[in-house]
């Protein structure tokens, strides 16, 4: 039951809370609270330190790859790519789409917004 500073739910029809307050509460409930984890499922425990450090362990990983199939033999056969840290809404990360979903299919690899390349003058003047 929904508890604040010794008061309940029940306050709500007594008329001793208002629905105003109410919606307050349910809406700055823990992360952790049972509502949260009913609604938002195991996305409810992932915090932004967490989210941060699957995409820090997603980077070097991609980072190990890149210089081991750099620094390998010509005739060796190449390296799988590694897998990303499963996210808990399941949802690919961007570029990972497969060919019949809403992306083009880039084989795994992650795809950058097209940006014009900088110009010699705006090179000059970002390195001083």
């Amino acid at each position: 039951m929904l508890r604040y500073y010794g008061k309940d739910l029940l306050d709500w029809h007594r008329g001793e809370l208002s629905s105003r307050r109410l919606q307050v509460l349910v809406k700055h409930l823990p992360r952790e609270s049972s509502v949260n984890r009913e609604l938002f499922g195991e996305a409810a425990d992932w915090s932004v330190t967490d989210h941060l450090l699957a995409a820090t362990v997603d980077h070097l990983a991609a980072a190990n790859w890149m210089f081991a199939s750099v620094n390998s033999e010509e005739d060796a056969d190449p390296l799988d790519a590694p897998e990303p840290v499963p996210r808990p809404d399941g949802k690919p990360l961007r570029g990972d789409a497969g060919p019949d979903e809403d992306g083009p299919d880039t084989g795994g690899e992650a795809v950058r917004a097209a940006e014009p390349a900088p110009s010699p003058q705006q090179l000059v003047r970002f390195f001083g």
